[in-house]
């Protein structure tokens, strides 16, 4: 199969790499300088360094050739949300379309399936997620994603595209589920990554008293309960329940909450060391999803009508409304409620 990946950010490379054992792959790059230095090097030094690319692999800088490597096959877009919608403009006619963003858009608060909708019908598209660190994908790790369309055979196409002995590729029928818990997981990494930030920071401190300090419990909770917010605003969207259960939905957000290769997780615990946000963002170097789609999540609940506390709380410590400590209070001083 022929795959063109629109993208050479970690997650695009990363699944390039792994494709091109046993596909016909190009990977894309923006910029000219940037396709040449990894020609030259061999590898992605500014997004996976130290891992080397495949001779199999062709690195381009034309989109209109990549495009045109990847029409009879597919074509991934390994863009940031921000950028999905220009790339879904330049498809050809009837071209078989995933991507891999995850996330609202900002203004128009659109999930990709809905932007594929307003300017897009005629391409069979669908989105590939699930729990993936690009670092271990690249490196040829265990890997488990979900490929979800509403055409049966567009996600077989995946599945033929990616699945290997490395990298276990899943089918869904419910891209909305799958595209509210990429989104929502991100969200939800921060408020863990604050509150384990929290604990750190008591800890180097060396505080013999830990009352009020968020430990494993509160990391429990927030998890638990983010997952609650991500499903009420699925069902709201019109998505499935058990999507939630699923790799897109609990395994994602336990992933991202918890691993210290998610960049959500870490813009939470440089927010809970006092950081200024702009400071962290340029330290990471990468897009953190969390941080653009955070008001979006809540734009779009409110107009639903769905309570999301803890996606409320992080939004107002992102815009330095609310402190850490008070953001933690606030939540823990909410009335009790049926769990359900």
């Amino acid at each position: 199969m022929k795959i063109a990946v629109l993208g050479a950010g970690a997650w695009g490379t990363a699944l390039a790499i792994q494709a091109a054992a046993r596909h016909e792959v190009l990977l894309w790059a923006r910029d000219a300088a940037a396709c040449e230095q990894m020609q030259r090097e061999g590898c992605n030094s500014r997004y996976l360094p130290g891992v080397p690319l495949p001779e199999a692999l062709t690195l381009q800088h034309q989109l209109d050739l990549a495009l045109a490597h990847g029409s009879q096959g597919l074509i991934v877009i390994a863009t940031p949300m921000a950028g999905l919608r220009g790339m879904l403009a330049q498809m050809p006619p009837g071209a078989r379309v995933f991507w891999l963003c995850k996330g609202f858009e900002a203004g128009s608060g659109r999930l990709g399936h809905e932007i594929v909708r307003e300017i897009r019908p005629d391409l069979a598209a669908g989105i590939l997620s699930g729990p993936s660190f690009a670092q271990e994908v690249a490196a040829g790790q265990p890997t488990a994603l979900v490929a979800a369309c509403g055409d049966a055979g567009l996600a077989q196409c995946a599945v033929q595209a990616f699945h290997s002995e490395r990298l276990r590729v899943y089918t869904s029928a419910d891209p909305v589920g799958v595209e509210v818990g990429g989104a929502v997981k991100n969200v939800m990494a921060i408020a863990v990554g604050i509150a384990d930030g929290l604990r750190l920071q008591a800890e180097r401190s060396a505080r013999a008293e830990l009352d009020g300090v968020p430990g494993l419990n509160a990391r429990a909770a927030l998890i638990t309960r983010g997952l609650a917010e991500m499903l009420r605003l699925g069902l709201a969207l019109g998505a499935r329940t058990e999507t939630f259960m699923g790799l897109s939905g609990m395994g994602d957000l336990v992933l991202t909450a918890t691993g210290d290769l998610s960049r959500n997780r870490q813009v939470g615990l440089g927010l809970a060391a006092g950081k200024p946000l702009a400071q962290i963002l340029n330290e990471l170097g990468h897009v953190s999803e969390g941080v653009y789609s955070a008001p979006t999540v809540l734009e779009r609940a409110r107009a639903l009508g769905v309570e999301t506390p803890i996606t409320a709380a992080v939004v107002e410590v992102l815009q330095g409304r609310l402190g850490p400590v008070a953001a933690l209070e606030r939540l823990m001083s909410r009335e009790s409620r049926s769990e359900h």
